[in-house]
């Protein structure tokens, strides 16, 4: 490319031609390029590695959390003889729960029964029946939520009812596998109530027995990934009442 200048010191003559040389990149250039080149895919690279060591670290975190949590619930045992309480809850999913939940209110470990999670086609004599209890037992002390649909309305109902009935401390009775979101989501909702886990077992899966039943392994996992969403759920932490732990229904009596 050719730049015309005017000259400076020569009046009336003709503009002088400078010719200005193509600037080519040396091999100075060439080289910072191929070492920038190099440098982010030795970026990439790390980076790559970097998450899936990570991805490996959440896989091997989350395969540890189901191995504590199926090995804690497995361990769960139904108390020979709980300490009496205010009241008693029982969350419905199973014949054995019922049962168990009025046996405790039969031998006056509670005042009242709630049953929390009943169908609304279920009439009061059908469940009655159902639990084959005492009818003037029935009739005088237990009271039934028809409202909750899973186990976050059975907590939000049961605190309605606790807090209307001021009771301090709760016999809380579901199977094993469900106690500790049970547990959970209770202990949000409950305040200055203290919860009495009552768990139900219906197959005995100490000693690893679990990983040899496929259908208990299924329940499980699914319980185990369904406590992870509701520990997930809670922005605020998570309330804890001075008898809402996994250790102290570990052991039972």
């Amino acid at each position: 490319m050719m730049d015309v200048r005017d000259s400076t010191d020569t009046g009336g003559c003709m503009p002088v031609l400078v010719a200005r040389p193509h600037e080519f990149a040396g091999p100075d250039e060439f080289a910072k390029a191929d070492q920038f080149a190099k440098h982010g895919r030795l970026l990439a690279a790390r980076s790559l590695r970097l998450s899936a060591l990570l991805l490996l670290a959440l896989v091997a975190l989350f395969v540890a959390g189901f191995g504590w949590f199926a090995n804690t619930v497995s361990r769960l045992t139904t108390p020979a003889n709980p300490a009496r309480a205010d009241a008693i809850i029982v969350l419905t999913g199973g014949q054995s729960r019922l049962d168990a939940a009025m046996g405790l209110l039969a031998s006056g470990k509670g005042e009242r029964l709630l049953i929390s999670g009943v169908h609304p086609s279920a009439s009061r004599r059908q469940l009655q029946a159902a639990t084959g209890g005492d009818k003037r037992l029935f009739s005088c002390c237990v009271d039934i939520d028809r409202a909750a649909l899973d186990t976050i309305g059975n907590a939000e109902e049961s605190a309605k009812w606790v807090e209307d009935h001021a009771y301090g401390t709760v016999i809380l009775v579901t199977n094993n596998y469900h106690m500790p979101r049970s547990l959970l989501e209770m202990g949000r909702l409950l305040h200055g109530a203290r919860l009495e886990p009552y768990p139900v077992v219906n197959t005995n899966l100490g000693n690893g027995g679990w990983l040899t039943k496929p259908e208990a392994l299924r329940v499980l996992f699914t319980e185990y990934n369904k406590y992870l969403l509701a520990l997930a759920r809670g922005i605020m932490p998570v309330k804890q009442t001075d008898s809402v732990t996994l250790a102290d229904a570990a052991g039972g009596n």
